[in-house]
């Protein structure tokens, strides 16, 4: 395994990634906790494996609805697997939870117009959101592991892709699915998340100096008085 894959590798716990997510994860921690219990949760497109390795499954306070196209089977009673597009959640009416959640997904839509409707969504469904994404201009590519890999034509990334192995993809020598490979992942700069998430706080984390990711969230106290009121 290369040294990328090691420092990224999600079922590893004392991995780089693992380590910067735990850390991530306070700052959730820390913006939720004002809140009443139960705590109504709704992640766009989250596993129970995050969860589990959080601390968060299994407790009594918290309830979690994770939205995938291939929902997640979890045997914790707080975790409820959904089927549905975090581009389209009209099944779920506005403000049906407290915090809208999202880890590393918005990247995976590949258009900016399917990443707009998601950050309708998130916006819409709960009173207060946190979202992360990875950073467009830091130099390593999280998924496919290749310096500058964003910046490359999408001509020279599929071709690189059907004959070699780049992160966590390929060799993918089928053409039809090496495209879909390639674009199924669009990063984010700050400037459109500004216009995705204008009322927000965009906050940066850095790596060796640079930002590595961006962090996303709305502000606490609008969720806190609905439900105090209620």
């Amino acid at each position: 395994m290369s040294l990328i894959r090691r420092f990224a590798a999600v079922e590893d716990p004392n991995s780089l990634s693992n380590r910067m997510r735990s850390k991530r994860f306070r700052g959730f921690e820390e913006l939720v906790e004002p809140l009443p219990r139960p705590l109504r949760i709704i992640d766009f497109g989250g596993t129970p494996e995050f969860w589990e390795q959080r601390g968060w499954a299994g407790r009594d306070d918290v309830h979690i609805t994770a939205v995938n196209l291939q929902p997640r089977i979890s045997f914790r009673p707080n975790f409820r697997p959904v089927f549905g597009d975090v581009a389209d959640l009209s099944q779920f009416a506005d403000n049906s939870f407290d915090i809208a959640f999202s880890n590393s997904v918005i990247e995976h839509l590949f258009t900016f117009e399917r990443q707009a409707a998601m950050a309708r969504e998130l916006q819409r469904i709960a009173p207060v959101f946190w979202l992360q994404t990875p950073n467009y201009w830091f130099p390593i590519e999280p998924h496919f592991h290749v310096p500058g890999w964003q910046w490359l034509p999408i001509g020279v990334r599929k071709a690189v892709i059907k004959r070699r192995r780049c992160g966590w993809r390929g060799p993918c020598p089928d053409a039809e699915l090496a495209d879909q490979i390639v674009r199924e992942v669009r990063l984010l700069t700050r400037s459109e998340l500004q216009r995705l998430f204008p009322k927000a706080a965009i906050v940066p984390e850095r790596f060796g100096g640079l930002v590595k990711s961006w962090i996303v969230h709305s502000t606490i106290e609008p969720a806190l008085a609905r439900r105090l009121a209620a």
